[in-house]
């Protein structure tokens, strides 16, 4: 079913400092549970805990830089203008 998503839900974030997570796609806003798709704004120096998903998680980072501590300790800074994606479990 074809369906237009006319604005995004703020949801609350975990973390040290106050973050904005606006969810176009996915449980909150739209009732789908196979895939979420939200705008993430996060002040510098944010950190939050490590995570575990059940789903893949895909990440574009379109300003700044994402630091994202793997669970072998390896830490990869995804630039403006890159992706990375966690597998499910990871």
């Amino acid at each position: 079913m074809s369906r237009h998503i006319p604005q995004p839900m703020r949801i609350q974030a975990a973390g040290n400092k106050p973050k904005v997570i606006e969810e176009f796609i996915g449980r909150v806003n739209s009732g789908t549970a196979a895939l979420s798709v939200a705008r993430m704004i996060s002040p510098p120096g944010w950190v939050e805990p490590g995570q575990h998903p059940e789903f893949d998680e895909y990440s574009v980072v379109l300003k700044g830089a994402l630091h994202v501590a793997t669970g072998e300790g390896h830490i990869i800074v995804v630039a403006a203008g890159e992706a990375f994606i966690a597998s499910a479990g990871e």
